[in-house]
This record gives C-alpha cells, sequence and structure tokens, in this order.
C-alpha cells in the first residue's frame, strides 16, 4: 500500500483454461508474515471448499511466511518456488546469461533422464553454480505435476500491475478499485469467449494446431494393444498408451494438451474405423470452452453508493489502523532548488 495507512495487499491468483490470469482472493493486511498469509489460505480454504488433504500447486517466490503457512494448512500440496525468482538470487554472482540458459533448460525438462543430463550439462559448465542450485531440491522448481507446467509465478506481478493505482488510496477505495477491475475483466473475458471456435479455448486450439505441423514425418508402430510406437528424426522416440492417455515424453500429461507423438498416433489410428476420431477428446477438459465458460458463470455483483449504505449498528467505533513502517529502503523526495 502506498497511501497514509502502509500495509500488503496480498493476493492469490490462478490460470483459467486460456491460461490467462484468474484472482481467487485477495486481502489488505497490517505485514506480510505467516500469520496474514495463514489466516488468508484459512479464508480460502473455507470458501473453495479445500480439506488439509487437497493436493493442489502453491507456487510463490518462495517467502518463508507463505510456505510455512502452505505446510500447516494444506501438508499435502506441492509448494513451487518461481524460477525466475531463483534465478534473481543466482544472478547476484553468476549473472550471465549462459547460467540462466541452463537454470530454464533444467526447469523445463519434462522426464528425470533429461533433467539429470541436463544438470550434468550445468556441472560441467561451472560445478559451483550446479552445486548451489542442487542445495534446492528439484521438487520445489522442476516440472512434475500433472496439467500444470508453470514455472513463473507472473500471474500475480500481473494481477498486481493491474491494481497498482488502487494501492494508493485509502483501505475501502483500494478494495473497490479492486472490485471493479474485477467487474471489467469479467467482461472482457466473456467478450474474448465469444470468438473462440470450436469446442476448445482461443489458447488450446493454437498449441494444438502448432503441435500438428510435422506430424506426417513421425513413424507410428502399434504393438496390437494399447501401445503405440512413435519414431521421429534426432532420435526422437517413445511410447504412447491410449488407454491411459500417456507418453513418455511427459508433454500430454504434464499440459493435458496431446503432443506430437499422440498426434500422431490418433492420425494412425483414425485408419481404423471403430477407433476414436475426435482429436479434441484426447484434451483434457481443462482445456475445453465449456469449462472456461463455467469458470466465468461467477459474477462479481454491483453495489451501491456509500449515501445509501445502511448505517452499522455495532458499538464499536471503528478507528483508522497504526501507521506501521514499511519494509524495505524509504523513498526519498527530491529537493528542487
Amino acid at each position: 500500500m502506498k497511501g497514509p495507512f502502509p500495509g500488503q495487499v496480498l493476493t492469490i491468483v490462478g490460470l483459467d483454461s486460456n491460461n490467462e490470469i484468474y484472482p481467487l482472493a485477495y486481502a489488505i493486511v497490517e505485514s506480510e508474515n505467516t500469520v496474514s498469509w495463514k489466516w488468508l489460505l484459512e479464508n480460502l480454504g473455507d470458501d473453495l471448499e479445500l480439506g488439509s488433504n487437497s493436493n493442489y500447486t502453491f507456487i510463490s517466490d518462495g517467502k518463508k511466511g507463505l510456505q510455512i503457512a502452505v505446510d500447516q494448512l494444506f501438508p499435502n500440496a506441492e509448494h513451487r518456488y518461481c524460477i525466475r525468482h531463483i534465478y534473481d538470487n543466482m544472478r547476484k554472482k553468476w549473472g550471465q546469461t549462459e547460467y540462466r540458459d541452463h537454470l530454464w533448460r533444467c526447469a523445463s525438462a519434462t522426464t528425470v533422464l533429461e533433467f539429470e543430463h541436463l544438470m550434468r550439462e550445468f556441472s560441467d559448465y561451472d560445478k559451483e553454480a550446479c552445486q548451489w542450485l542442487k542445495q534446492i531440491p528439484p521438487v520445489h522448481w522442476a516440472r512434475r505435476r500433472v496439467v500444470s507446467d508453470v514455472l513463473i509465478s507472473n500471474m500475480c506481478e500481473v494481477f498486481n500491475g493491474k491494481i497498482e493505482k488502487g494501492r494508493d488510496k485509502h483501505v475501502i477505495s483500494c478494495l473497490e478499485f479492486i472490485r471493479e477491475y474485477l467487474m471489467k475483466k469479467i467482461c472482457n473475458v466473456m467478450k474474448e469467449m465469444k470468438k473462440a471456435k470450436g469446442p476448445l479455448t482461443t489458447t488450446a486450439t493454437d498449441i494444438l494446431d502448432a503441435r500438428k505441423k510435422g506430424v506426417s514425418q513421425y513413424i507410428v508402430r502399434w504393438n496390437g494393444a494399447n501401445k503405440y510406437q512413435v519414431t521421429g528424426a534426432l532420435q526422437d522416440q517413445h511410447v504412447v498408451d491410449v488407454r491411459n492417455q500417456t507418453c513418455t515424453c511427459r508433454k500430454w500429461e504434464l499440459m493435458g494438451i496431446p503432443c506430437r507423438h499422440v498426434i500422431a498416433t490418433l492420425n494412425e489410428m483414425s485408419k481404423d474405423p471403430e477407433a476414436e476420431l475426435d482429436i479434441y477428446k484426447w484434451v483434457h477438459e481443462v482445456y475445453w470452452l465449456e469449462t472456461w465458460q463455467k469458470a466465468y458463470s461467477f459474477k462479481v455483483e454491483p453495489i451501491k453508493g456509500r449515501p445509501m449504505w445502511p448505517k452499522s449498528n455495532c458499538p464499536t467505533k471503528l478507528i483508522p489502523p497504526p501507521r506501521r513502517t514499511q519494509v524495505g529502503r524509504p523513498k526519498k523526495k527530491n529537493k528542487t532548488k
């Protein structure tokens, strides 16, 4: 907060079916610590009916207060660290572009063997930097969760950028600014939905169309049951299991959209008149247009102006929040002569 009463705006943002930001919760607290994060996550759990055994994925910049709150409330959840923030810490000592490229290649690996191979390449390039990275458990930054290939937390930063003009206002005015922004966002997304053609969201359709290119070059061999061997160029050979809907490259499981090996397999299966021919049925339902529409069926209600607000019968008089010194270096005002 930049207004007369300093504080922190905590935000929890997810991704919708079109890979756009989907704000879930926001709150204004005195400071960013374990107590405030735990309070926000408890309310989020109540609203979304999340139990302690929920296995959702949380991604953040690695703040200790948030990590402790997630571990206490959702012990089965996966807590990932933003790759960009990891690199920000890395470049304090290793700032060259090559270090960033090695980090991103390791984080983007889709299989364990590929990850280990890229980590060895990083170690050959700079053993000390690789040892520094190994101190962070790969479970917190490498790709591993199904239908979740997000590596950075820029979705929260995008949302924070949208509400930046509201942070220099009073508390109630700031909350109203955010509420009105959400109303406008829902309307803009509804306009995008009308432009969607086909059963998938626009982003999912573009990704699927891009993966279809070059598929004709793959050679597909059927084993007579539910598995196919798909061979491409440069030793690109994987096994597709149509019953369990898996591919050994793991891109299908990680994102939920068929990879090139799966698309080549489906093209081979299309020669069988009894096989499933609709490729869209092999895309995870999170990318269906119907799912996208359902997510935005919940609206932010408009409210009346302040003169029409009912007066509260609460005998307690609300007083302004106490002033608190903000974390970080105070801003200096330039004195003009």
